[in-house]
C-alpha cells in the first residue's frame, strides 16, 4: 500500500453507510447498512475495499463505519 494513503482501518464484516457522495444521494442506496466484504487496498491512490451487493471497490473517504 502507498505509504502517504490515509489508512480507513475498515476490515471485512464492518457495517458502513455511504455519505459525501453521488450514491449517497440515490434513493436505493440512501441509508443503506453495507458490510464490507475484502480488506482495504489501494486503487489509483484511493484507498478502496469491496462491498457485499455492490459492483466494483468502492472509496473508504465515503464511508462512515457504522457502530454497534
Amino acid at each position: 500500500m502507498i505509504e502517504w494513503l490515509e489508512k480507513s482501518g475498515l476490515i471485512p464484516e464492518d457495517k458502513v453507510i455511504m455519505h459525501s457522495c453521488y450514491e449517497a444521494r440515490k434513493e436505493k442506496y440512501k441509508d443503506k447498512v453495507w458490510t464490507v466484504k475484502w480488506e482495504p487496498w489501494d486503487l489509483c491512490g484511493s484507498e478502496v475495499v469491496l462491498l457485499e451487493g455492490f459492483n466494483g471497490g468502492f472509496a473508504t473517504e465515503y464511508l462512515k463505519k457504522v457502530e454497534g
